[in-house]
């Protein structure tokens, strides 16, 4: 499982040092795609096998989900990280993404989520004065 945050910068080659905690459960070959509300994320590969089962389940003959489908699946790129603990994010994926030099990167349970940093703390800002009304909204009871 992936959580906390921490803040890091891109190299002048697209590297970023993937935090040592998450990088032992990620492993050596990881999965970059599209995330949501600008985020890129990074899947292990027993994670990211999972993610291809549900999206397989999508009904194709429904123009939403080819559409999320041709978006997610198009956007993936598979890297190896380093021995320095440092993944090479593509250039491309960098402009594509809006990806700036200082990022925030974030455990989300089973993925990791690379965020340009300022957009990333104006996410948290915007979600902090909703917090508790989003928690009051979910359907479990067993989030505290």
């Amino acid at each position: 499982m992936f959580f906390g945050s921490y803040f890091h910068s891109l190299d002048d080659k697209g590297r970023v040092v993937i935090p040592a905690k998450m990088r032992e459960e990620a492993g050596l070959r990881i999965y970059i795609m599209r995330g949501h509300d600008g985020a890129l994320e990074i899947y292990r590969k027993e994670c990211f096998e999972t993610k291809l089962e549900e999206i397989a389940k999508l009904p194709y003959n429904q123009k939403s989900s080819r559409d999320f489908v041709r978006l997610s699946l198009s956007s993936v790129v598979e890297l190896d990280v380093d021995r320095q603990g440092r993944v090479q994010i593509p250039q491309q994926v960098i402009n594509d993404y809006h990806i700036s030099k200082d990022v925030a990167i974030i455990g989300v349970y089973d993925h990791i989520e690379i965020w340009s940093r300022d957009k990333w703390l104006s996410y948290v800002k915007d979600g902090e004065e909703s917090y508790d009304d989003n928690a009051e909204r979910l359907p479990t009871n067993n989030v505290r």
